[in-house]
This record gives C-alpha cells, sequence and structure tokens, in this order.
C-alpha cells in the first residue's frame, strides 16, 4: 500500500483567524519550487491542496505543479473556516476554485481539504453533500485529533454517504498513543516528534494495508521565513520551532512508497 505525500498550498500568513495586514511577502512559490525539486529527485508524485485565491494570485504556479504530474486538488479559495462560511458561500468557494484549477491544469480536481480541517460529520454535514454534488470524489479533512477535529474519529479511509452519493473520507496519518492520536503525520507534530515514530507509523500502516497521508504546508520548507504576529500557543501551532522539515521528508520519501490521493481513490473504486 502505497502512502501519500500532501500539500496544503498556501501563503506563510494563511492562519485561520489570524489578521496579517497587507502588503505581505509572498513565499510559498519559492518553497512549493523547492519541494517540487526534491519530489522529482525521489521521482514521487504528490497531491497538492491549492488555495484558490492563492492560484488566481500566481497563476502560473499550478501548471508548473501540474506538469510535473502532480495531482491538483481544492483547499477552497478564501481559507476561511467552512463553518464560517456556511452551505451557500462554501459552495460558490469550491464552484469558483474548481473552475479556476480545471483552466489552470486541464482537469477538474476531485480532491478537496478544509482550512484548519473544518469540517465535521455533525457540525457540517451539508458540506459533504455539496461536495459530491460539485463532482468531487473524496475529501481529507476529518482529523482524528482534539481541538482540530474528533478524537475518536476514525484513523483510516471511510465512506461518507450523502443524499447525492458516496464520499471517500481520507483522515491524514496520527499515531495512536496512551495519551490519544499523537499528530505526526504533518504539521508541527511532523516536525517535532522523533523520525523513528513517523517512520514506525508509516510502516505498521503499509503492513496492515493502509494508506499513511502525510501533510506539510510552504513555510515548514522555509525556516527562515516571517511570521504573523500570534499567541504563544497559536505560533507553535502554526510554525512549530521553526526546524525545516525538508531532510526528514526527503528521508521518509526515499524509504517508503508514495502515490496521490487521485491514484488511490480509482484502485479502491475499481475493487
Amino acid at each position: 500500500m502505497n502512502s501519500a505525500l500532501t500539500v496544503d498550498v498556501e501563503e506563510w500568513y494563511h492562519v485561520c483567524g489570524a489578521a496579517g495586514g497587507e502588503p505581505l511577502p509572498r513565499r510559498a512559490r519559492q518553497n512549493i519550487e523547492k519541494l517540487l525539486a526534491l519530489l522529482a529527485d525521489r521521482r514521487v508524485k504528490g497531491t497538492f491542496f491549492v488555495l484558490g485565491s492563492l492560484a488566481a494570485e500566481e497563476p502560473t504556479l499550478v501548471p508548473v505543479i501540474a506538469a510535473a504530474g502532480h495531482e491538483i486538488a481544492s483547499h477552497g479559495y478564501s481559507h476561511r473556516l467552512v463553518t464560517e462560511l456556511g452551505p451557500r458561500l462554501f459552495r460558490d468557494e469550491i464552484r469558483r476554485t474548481g473552475e479556476l484549477l480545471e483552466r489552470q491544469a486541464g482537469e477538474r480536481p476531485v480532491g478537496f481539504r478544509a482550512p484548519q480541517w473544518s469540517l465535521s460529520l455533525k457540525a457540517t454535514p451539508w458540506a459533504f453533500e455539496i461536495l459530491r454534488e460539485e463532482g468531487y470524489r473524496y475529501d481529507s479533512s476529518l482529523n482524528p485529533l482534539p481541538f482540530v477535529g474528533e478524537r475518536r474519529g476514525p484513523r483510516l479511509p471511510f465512506i461518507v454517504q450523502t443524499a447525492a452519493g458516496s464520499l471517500l473520507e481520507i483522515p491524514p496519518m496520527v499515531t495512536p498513543s496512551p495519551l490519544g492520536n499523537l499528530p505526526t503525520g504533518g504539521g508541527w507534530g511532523f516536525r517535532l516528534f522523533p523520525l523513528a515514530t513517523i517512520s514506525g507509523t508509516i510502516g505498521r500502516l503499509a503492513k496492515d494495508g493502509a494508506p499513511a497521508v502525510l501533510f506539510v504546508h510552504p513555510r515548514e520548507l522555509d525556516p527562515a521565513g516571517p511570521r504573523l504576529r500570534l499567541s504563544a500557543l497559536r505560533a507553535f501551532a502554526a510554525y512549530g520551532t521553526r526546524t525545516d522539515a525538508t531532510q526528514r521528508l526527503s528521508y521518509l520519501l526515499q524509504r517508503f512508497s508514495f502515490a496521490p490521493l487521485r491514484d488511490m481513490v480509482e484502485t479502491w473504486e475499481s475493487a
């Protein structure tokens, strides 16, 4: 079973609920280009969840990612929480982003990830139906962690049934522990926890025939980049210790097999 590397394509200042002010320097492109070079060197294809507003401001970036053979998926348009948008604005955002990404990449996205994991089977059940109605085949927004998700939620892919049809939900990787699930699949946890813990979890999932879904942000490959002024807790969650994730990511890409989420979904659907 392949693992999946996913990338939330956004700027360093796209932190939900934080007002960064304008103008702010852009650094996403240079970090995406750094990541693309690493993936090319490791011969790995990934899934890039692209923020629509960034794609509109950087119209040549998505074509570069797509030309390298990576999957282009949707991260919404404004980086606002789905719970703030409501059904009408949510549909408007994903439709607008889908149309934009299709023009830039030549293919309609079939995958979605919400900003800050802000989908919920309890709080936003309508969002899954809208995704299915808009042609999406999978979502990767339900994080089995406290505060940003449902800590007792499923750790493995599962089907969400809606009135418009079924949608495959693919959670990011976590590591079970006596203290609960640990956020080893991405973000601050990916940079903080020992590499042995992360690689051990990937290996166990592969042995069980399950995918390990990792996620990174461009800012995590940019240890010298700028920061917003946030509270200590929010700054740690958004930026961590500023440890560059490149080295451990390179190690995992070399050790394990990776494929885009779209390819996995097509395999599961045809089984």
